[in-house]
């Protein structure tokens, strides 16, 4: 498992009890909503906090293909999960060259397809916007366009970003706006802001370039919370819903599941947790029925990020 810094020194080790001999949470997979596909990890740019170190160069996790896509949507019919919402994520989903396939064969039975893009260049490619508009012509809102803009302000964005990432894309949710696309927004919370200045930021941009999103709905405009695994979170122990006042249900990996192909591997796998592509005690099987097993909260982004941050990746 990845070093999760000196500040946690001695927990997160045993899957079963915490450093102080409690028992450790878990959550089952109760009310599946979302699953993810992560389509690889090659991205055209190299963000500096990259929580799954996405870059030009990063092929850990490869290209799925539109057919082993289609084998997943099978087994969801097989195991009856009642999933809504098929999630893609990268890397920058639009490398993919079988994206638009992908998408396409998802939205045909039926379910919501969820992009994560940084609406660059790949997104940009003249045969995949001609494919983003084949499918906004047959399947219309059930197509959402996630745009990853870390802050409302240019110098913030391209700090993490690159320069002149924010203008490129703004040019391309221009695009998507100009041509009827839903889209949403996902931000990052690791400025010296409120939530709701925040927010009001973002209201702002928004406003100044005719976007149509909600600022103010968590669902539009994302705020996540930073993933320092150098600072200090508590384990989640089974006494901690009662305390919390929370319940494992609301945890993400209560209602997803996120599919992912390792460089070399001859099938995709599937994981607990988008959040935990590389740690190994996530991996839960190469079918969705042998990913139906409990999850263990043995990590500090389970803390951090979903059970006190109360994220979620899902729209």
């Amino acid at each position: 498992m990845k070093d999760t810094g000196r500040a946690n020194i001695g927990k997160f080790k045993d899957p079963l009890v915490t450093a102080d001999g409690q028992d450790r949470a878990r959550v089952s997979l109760t009310n599946p909503q979302t699953l993810w596909f992560n389509t690889g990890t090659l991205c055209n740019i190299e963000c500096v906090n990259c929580y799954i170190e996405s870059s030009p160069t990063n092929d850990a996790l490869v290209y799925l293909t539109e057919a082993e896509v289609t084998d997943y949507l099978d087994q969801l019919e097989e195991r009856r999960w009642g999933v809504r919402e098929i999630g893609f994520t990268g890397g920058e989903p639009f490398l993919n060259p079988q994206m638009i396939g992908m998408a396409r064969a998802c939205l045909a039975r039926g379910y919501e397809v969820l992009i994560l893009t940084n609406a660059m260049r790949p997104m940009m490619r003249k045969s995949m916007r001609a494919g983003l508009l084949e499918l906004r012509d047959a399947y219309g809102d059930k197509l959402t366009l996630r745009i990853s803009v870390d802050h409302y302000a240019a110098a913030h964005h391209d700090a993490e970003r690159g320069v002149g990432s924010f203008d490129k894309t703004l040019e391309g949710m221009k695009w998507l706006r100009d041509h009827g696309f839903r889209m949403a927004v996902a931000g990052r919370s690791m400025w010296e802001e409120t939530e709701a200045q925040t927010r009001d930021g973002f209201a702002a941009l928004y406003a100044r370039h005719d976007f149509k999103i909600d600022a103010y709905n968590p669902a539009e405009t994302v705020i996540f919370p930073e993933m320092d695994e150098s600072v200090e979170v508590p384990e989640i122990t089974t006494a901690c819903w009662g305390i919390l006042n929370k319940s494992p249900d609301a945890v993400m990996c209560s209602s997803s599941r996120m599919v992912v192909k390792r460089k070399g591997a001859q099938k995709p796998a599937v994981l607990a947790c988008t959040l935990l592509p590389y740690d190994p005690q996530f991996e839960l099987g190469e079918t969705l029925e042998q990913a139906e097993r409990d999850v263990m909260l043995n990590h500090p982004h389970c803390a951090k990020f979903c059970v006190l941050g109360g994220a979620s990746c899902s729209a």
